[in-house]
């Protein structure tokens, strides 16, 4: 591990925000940009479902802190924190999606190239709706996204992150995530349901309901 610098911390919010809540670990690092200024040796990733993509991301930190919509088969909006060598584990425990499965295959790759962090902290978010194509959080999760914020703050600053509010509004160039996907913008433009189907392509529906 000696060619990682001492205190490199990198913050990865995983997910997909065109289905609901499985957006959740995006909107959390998206927060934590809009709200928070960090020391230069901290960087924020959205990693969207980009799977093994983000492999350079784990072996380039020291600490990683991840965000996460994770089933745990609790109420919807419970959180969940886990350390360390239960995160591989939690992360493909019981698969919402396929950027989990690629995710714990990222977490695994590192250990097997022995650049791995030294600590790990996994956020995770109990999902109450993912069938919801161009939908946002819902208020259940929404609400627990205040709560993981400030968790995550409080390990950033254990880390030596060094966060503190942003002086300076956030400029659409800087910005780890697409503008145009901005949680506001994302909730105030979305068509309504008789102009776009929500739950796939329609065309393909009735052929999957006739099988």
């Amino acid at each position: 591990m000696s060619h990682l610098p001492d205190d490199s911390v990198c913050v990865l919010g995983i997910g997909n925000v065109l289905w609901a809540d499985e957006g959740f670990g995006v909107r959390c690092v998206e927060a934590l940009q809009q709200r928070y200024e960090f020391a230069p040796h901290v960087s924020l990733i959205d990693g969207g479902t980009q799977g093994l993509y983000l492999i350079q991301h784990v072996q380039q930190a020291r600490r990683l802190l991840i965000f996460d919509a994770i089933d745990y088969s609790l109420a919807p909006g419970t959180l969940k924190l886990v350390e360390n060598d239960d995160v591989p584990r939690f992360m493909g425990a019981k698969k919402m999606s396929l950027h989990q499965t690629g995710f714990q295959e990222v977490l695994l790759l590192a250990q097997l190239t022995q650049r791995y962090p030294e600590e790990l902290l996994l956020i995770g978010c109990q999902p109450e709706e993912l069938e919801d194509y161009g939908g946002s959080l819902r208020p259940s999760v929404k609400q627990a996204m205040e709560d993981a914020l400030a968790l995550g703050v409080d390990a950033l600053r254990r880390w030596g992150a060094r966060p503190r509010f942003r002086r300076q509004p956030l400029s659409g160039a800087d910005a780890v995530t697409f503008r145009q996907l901005d949680l506001g913008r994302y909730e105030g433009e979305r068509p309504s349901e008789t102009l776009a189907c929500r739950l796939g392509d329609e065309r393909f529906m009735p052929q999957l309901e006739d099988h």
